[in-house]
């Protein structure tokens, strides 16, 4: 099988490729057969580095092509020979898209469309895009299933429906074997450190401040990205096309609460938080309902988010070499 990864020198994206060529870092190994060619389609852009790879840079299986997903003629050439696309590049920071929303439209929705059209042309078998728990805007109480209607509150995640959509639309309109997986908030190693669990763990480290958005109440459920991956594989393997599945990992925290651990991991205390004025259109909860992918699956998280803040802090403290360059 050859697979094609892109954004796979990103934080998700990498902890992918790292999994399907067999690094260690996880407590199993994917769910799927080894493949024969994992080829990386990747900018690196500010939050792409090749040092995420480098745990896999000698498997001769990996391909590595620097290059846009809106090069149609790029696209055109790295698609060919591949049975599966699984599409993780994006733009994905919020904070960013309401400073300028232009970038997050290219690359999450004409870059999307580009690979679809690639994808449709030379008749790759499985195109799985991966996309966000956000598209569905904010949840007072309970879980949205797959089939809730999307409702974006940022220039990011109104991006990312309009990627998904166009995916889902490529499956009805030319029957492309296409599935979407949405997830929710990410955390472990190789995260850029404008996120916010990096971000706090990496200002800790140096005796810096931490921010915290308004009263600190803002509600996201985390997911260790190597779950994150797992739950992509059975999709790739197994997920039935034309549907969507919801990737959660069950441990919903409210900010301040993912502060409060954060603090007592890196042995800070509340002196070193800063509160600062609450984000634009700032989402107040997101929660996904996983049974189908459970269910269909047999998905389930496999990391606690205990031990995977714990594993994830000592990360960082032992790979400064990694984030020091980047902040």
């Amino acid at each position: 099988m050859r697979i094609l990864v892109t954004g796979g020198a990103g934080f998700v994206g990498s902890e992918y490729v790292r999994m399907l060529l067999g690094a260690p870092g996880g407590d199993a190994g994917p769910p799927v057969s080894e493949p024969d060619v994992v080829t990386v389609l990747d900018k690196l852009t500010y939050s792409g580095n090749l040092a995420n790879l480098a745990p896999v840079r000698d498997d001769t299986r990996l391909r590595f092509v620097r290059g846009d997903i809106r090069d149609s003629a790029l696209v055109d050439q790295v698609v060919p020979g591949h049975d599966v696309i699984v599409h993780i590049a994006a733009e994905s920071h919020v904070d960013r898209s309401i400073a300028s929303a232009a970038p997050f439209v290219a690359t999450n929705v004409l870059g999307t469309q580009t690979l679809l059209d690639a994808a449709l042309r030379h008749g790759t078998g499985r195109f799985v895009h991966v996309s966000t728990d956000e598209v569905y805007g904010s949840i007072e109480s309970g879980s949205w299933t797959e089939t809730c209607p999307l409702a974006p509150n940022s220039p990011y995640s109104a991006s990312k429906a309009g990627s998904d959509l166009l995916a889902l639309a490529y499956h009805r309109t030319h029957g492309m074997d296409v599935v979407v997986t949405r997830c929710s908030n990410n955390y472990g190693p190789y995260q850029f450190p404008e996120k916010l669990i990096p971000l706090f763990v990496t200002n800790l480290l140096d005796g810096g401040t931490v921010p915290l958005y308004g009263d600190g109440g803002n509600i996201r459920d985390w997911l260790h990205v190597r779950d994150h991956c797992r739950g992509i594989a059975l999709v790739q393997q197994q997920g039935r096309a034309g549907e969507v599945y919801h990737i959660g990992g069950g441990t919903e925290l409210t900010n301040k609460q993912l502060t409060a651990r954060l603090l007592e991991a890196c042995d800070a205390g509340w002196d070193r938080v800063v509160p600062v004025t609450d984000r634009k259109g700032h989402d107040r909860r997101y929660s996904l309902d996983s049974t189908k992918i459970s269910t269909e699956l047999g998905y389930a998280p496999s990391i606690d988010l205990e031990r995977g803040l714990a594993a994830t802090v000592q990360w960082y403290r032992d790979n400064r070499a990694w984030w020091e360059p980047l902040r």
